[in-house]
C-alpha cells in the first residue's frame, strides 16, 4: 500500500492502526486466485483483503475486492459518484470507490485485454458517512488507485492498466 494510500485510510477510520487479516489477504495472494479464475464463469470476484480497526475500538471493516468486469464501462454512474480520471473508469463516494482498467498480461492467458475492477467499500452497519465528504471521495479513491496499481504491477498489466502512479483525484 502507498504512503498516500496509509494517510488515506486514516481519513476514512480515524485511525493509523489496523487489526491484522489473515494471511491469504494480500495483492499477492489475490494476484493468482484472480489469473487462476481468468476464464471461468463460476468465478468473477474474490477478496484482496479487509482491513479491520483495532480490538477494543468501534468496530469499523472496509473490504478490498476484485471482480472481472465484460469490457469498458457503459452507461452514466450513480449521482453518488464523482468520476475521475484514472484507468478506464474510476468512481468515489464518501463511503466507496471503484477503478476499473483493462489488463493485458501473460499471466492471465489470453491476447485480448481483460477488463477488472478493484473496489475498496465500507462494510458492516450502513451509516451515512460523517465528516468532509469530499475528503472522504479522495481517500477512497486513493486507497481504490493504490490497490488497482498494485494489481496492475502484480499481474504484470501492460502500461500497469494505464493506471498513473499517484492517484488523479481531479473530477473526469
Amino acid at each position: 500500500m502507498s504512503a498516500d494510500a496509509s494517510k488515506a485510510l486514516k481519513v476514512i477510520t480515524g485511525s493509523s492502526s489496523f487489526e491484522a487479516s489473515a494471511e491469504e489477504y494480500t495483492v499477492a495472494h489475490a494476484a493468482v486466485d484472480l489469473a487462476l479464475a481468468f476464464g471461468d464463469p463460476k468465478v468473477f470476484r474474490g477478496d484482496i483483503c479487509r482491513v479491520y480497526s483495532p480490538i477494543g475500538t468501534p468496530d469499523f471493516e472496509l473490504r478490498v475486492t476484485w471482480r472481472w468486469v465484460d469490457g469498458p464501462p457503459t452507461g452514466t454512474p450513480a449521482p453518488k459518484f464523482t468520476e475521475l480520471k484514472m484507468g478506464e473508469q474510476a468512481l468515489a463516494a464518501a463511503d466507496k470507490a471503484y477503478i476499473q482498467f483493462a489488463c493485458r498480461s501473460a499471466k492471465l492467458r489470453s491476447s485480448d485485454a481483460a477488463h477488472l475492477q478493484i473496489g475498496v467499500e465500507r462494510w458492516g452497519t450502513p451509516t451515512e458517512p460523517e465528516g468532509d465528504t469530499e475528503a472522504l471521495k479522495d481517500a477512497y479513491a486513493t486507497v481504490a488507485h493504490s490497490f488497482s496499481l498494485a494489481m496492475a504491477k502484480e499481474l504484470g498489466c501492460e502500461k500497469n492498466g494505464g493506471l498513473p502512479e499517484k492517484p488523479v483525484l481531479d473530477p473526469a
